[in-house]
């Protein structure tokens, strides 16, 4: 079957935050939605739960578990077990629970930066300390930088937070990268919550995502796995997400957090997310191939362009912008003058940065890329 990405689909007038931001006069190119219809089984799917026409109180039935089961074992190499699995509507909740859960008051995080923001209001939000670790620039990868942070330590951090494909960046670790990791997390007897939802959007050849919890038994038994079909077939809205706790311990202090608080996934959700993992794998190739079309383009507009660079992103359709060459006060603000509504680098911990989002149509992606070209050169 083939896919149409090129479909221009107005969301202006729709109930999109990302095309709702800006006026109209402002290409919105920042969180991180796709501008692409979502796969056909997944319409397909809601449609047929829609006819329904009854929308009670929903519970993730075994066949959303068993989809997700095959999908990990299928992709990954991942033999997870369903009393693993804690459905959730969002991946940010699950950050903020993971603080919640495992850091009392007098204990803390370590999380990277730059990073997508929720890391860091997770902490700030439960009022814990956060120890920042910096990525490094390697080889045209930024890469977590832990031996950095060994002098700050107090020992009382308890949770070590990862993103692995890493937003913002797009890296992908490799798995002497994660064994690291794991040492790190071993030497300082920290939990670690693994920010996965990226996983299914790897787009450079060769490249691989292997799941923190599978590098050995002590992996699976310290760490919070959380994954989601949002981001991988543009059904963030839905809100569909699971934490994966091996350790029986660790996932009734994460239930237990959660209780009152954080409710279950909705019946819709439900139905899209076991669709997407049962029958979307043919789109999602498609969609990954579009992507990295997508990628090449922008990798080589943006460095062609004087006080802009850019790495190549292994993975996501986020690219991560060094505009500190411009010297302009504000490239956010200097971006969005030209029309361009980009992500503020300063969210995510350098101000000197922007976040493009390329999950576009190429006919999108080649207006704001001319509207680039024009600003930088002006």
């Amino acid at each position: 079957m083939a896919f149409n990405f090129d479909e221009d689909i107005n969301r202006r007038h729709s109930d999109s935050s990302k095309w709702n931001k800006f006026d109209p006069q402002v290409l919105p190119m920042w969180v991180a939605d796709t501008d692409f219809r979502s796969p056909p089984c997944v319409t397909e799917a809601l449609s047929q739960r829609i006819a329904h026409g009854v929308f009670g109180y929903g519970r993730a039935p075994d066949e959303l578990a068993h989809a997700f089961i095959a999908w990990c074992e299928h992709h990954y190499g991942w033999q997870v077990k369903a009393e693993w699995l804690v459905f959730l509507p969002g991946i940010v909740s699950a950050l903020n629970l993971s603080v919640r859960a495992f850091c009392d008051a007098q204990q803390g995080t370590l999380a990277p930066t730059p990073i997508y923001p929720p890391f860091r209001k997770a902490a700030k939000l439960a009022g814990r300390s956060q120890i920042s670790v910096p990525l490094r620039p390697q080889a045209g990868r930024d890469v977590l930088d832990l031996n950095a942070v060994e002098a700050q330590m107090t020992g009382r951090e308890r949770l070590l937070m990862l993103c692995n494909p890493h937003n913002p960046g797009g890296t992908v670790y490799r798995r002497e990268e994660l064994e690291a990791q794991l040492a790190f997390a071993r030497r300082h007897d920290l939990i670690v919550c693994s920010d996965e939802i990226h996983c299914d959007l790897v787009l450079e050849p060769g490249c691989q995502h292997i799941p923190f919890a599978t590098l050995s038994e002590d992996a699976a038994q310290r760490s919070i796995t959380l994954m989601s079909p949002s981001k991988t077939f543009n059904i963030a809205g839905l809100g569909a997400s699971v934490a994966v706790i091996p350790n029986p311990e660790l996932r009734q202090r994460f239930m237990a957090a959660r209780e009152g608080i954080v409710p279950s996934a909705d019946v819709l959700a439900i139905v899209a997310a076991e669709a997407a993992w049962r029958e979307g794998d043919a789109w999602l190739q498609a969609q990954l191939a579009y992507l990295r079309t997508n990628r090449d383009r922008l990798v080589e507009a943006v460095n062609a362009l004087p006080g802009l660079h850019m790495n190549s992103p292994e993975a996501t359709y986020l690219a991560w912008i060094d505009a500190s060459g411009l010297e302009v006060e504000n490239p956010t603000t200097f971006f969005r003058r030209a029309g361009l509504g980009f992500s503020p680098g300063e969210d995510f911990g350098d101000a000197q940065y922007v976040r493009i989002n390329f999950g576009s149509t190429a006919a999108t992606l080649e207006e704001a890329i001319g509207r680039l070209e024009r600003a930088v050169r002006r």
